[in-house]
C-alpha cells in the first residue's frame, strides 16, 4: 500500500512537467488520466440508459468522446482557477487578520488607552469587513459563473454516469474521472455561452 502511494507521488510528480497527450486530460492533484472510449460506457445498459437521460438534461452528448474530452479539459482549467483565486484572495485574507490580531495581543491591548483601543477596534473592524467582503466577492464571481456552471454540471453528470458503468461491471478504473463531485455551483444553464479550450489545450 505505502509502496503504491509513493509510485502514484512520483507519476504525479512528472504528470505536473508536462502537457496532457492525445485522450488525456488533467484530473485532480495534478494526474494526468486517459479517457475512456464511450463505447465501454455504452456496453453497460445502465450506464447507457443514464448517458441519454443526463445527456437531455444537460444537452450533452455522454459517448462523444472528443465532446466529453473537451469538457473534462474544460473543468480541469475550471479547477485550477478556482485553486488560483482561492489562492490570490486567501493568502492576503490571512495575512490581514493575523496582523490584526498579532498587533492586539503584542501591543494594543496592554498598551493603548482606551480611546485607542476604541479607534484600534473600530479600524480593525472596518478593515476585517472589507477584507472578507473581497474575499467572498472574489469567490462568488468564481463559482457564479455561469459558463463554468454549465461545465460544472456536465463534469459531475459525466462521474456520475462513470460510476454507475463501473458498478455494473464495466471496464472502469477506480475512481475514474478521478475528480470529485460539484456539491454546488454546479447548475446547469442552458443559455449559458459555451466555453472553449485555450490552444495549449486543444486536441
Amino acid at each position: 500500500m505505502q509502496d503504491d502511494r509513493e509510485e502514484e507521488d512520483r507519476d504525479g510528480d512528472e504528470d505536473k512537467d508536462r502537457e496532457p497527450g492525445p485522450w488525456e486530460y488533467r484530473a485532480r492533484e495534478g494526474f494526468i488520466r486517459k479517457l475512456i472510449p464511450g463505447e465501454v460506457i455504452a456496453a453497460v445498459p445502465a450506464a447507457r440508459k443514464a448517458a441519454e437521460v443526463e445527456g437531455r438534461r444537460v444537452q450533452f452528448d455522454f459517448l462523444d468522446d472528443e465532446a466529453v474530452l473537451k469538457m473534462l479539459r474544460l473543468r480541469s482549467i475550471d479547477d485550477e482557477q478556482l485553486i488560483s483565486a482561492g489562492k490570490r484572495a486567501g493568502y492576503p485574507t490571512a495575512f490581514i487578520l493575523f496582523g490584526l490580531f498579532v498587533y492586539w495581543g503584542a501591543y494594543v491591548q496592554a498598551w493603548e488607552s482606551d480611546r485607542n483601543k476604541s479607534l484600534f477596534y473600530a479600524g480593525a473592524g472596518a478593515i476585517v469587513a472589507v477584507t472578507l467582503l473581497l474575499f467572498v466577492v472574489t469567490l462568488v464571481r468564481q463559482w457564479g459563473n455561469r459558463p463554468r456552471q454549465k461545465v460544472r454540471a456536465r463534469a459531475a453528470a459525466y462521474r456520475k454516469i462513470a460510476h454507475i458503468a463501473a458498478e455494473n461491471g464495466g471496464d472502469i478504473p477506480t475512481f475514474y474521472p478521478h475528480y470529485g463531485p460539484y456539491p454546488f455551483a454546479a447548475n446547469f444553464h442552458p443559455e449559458a455561452d459555451e466555453l472553449e479550450l485555450p490552444e495549449r489545450n486543444r486536441y
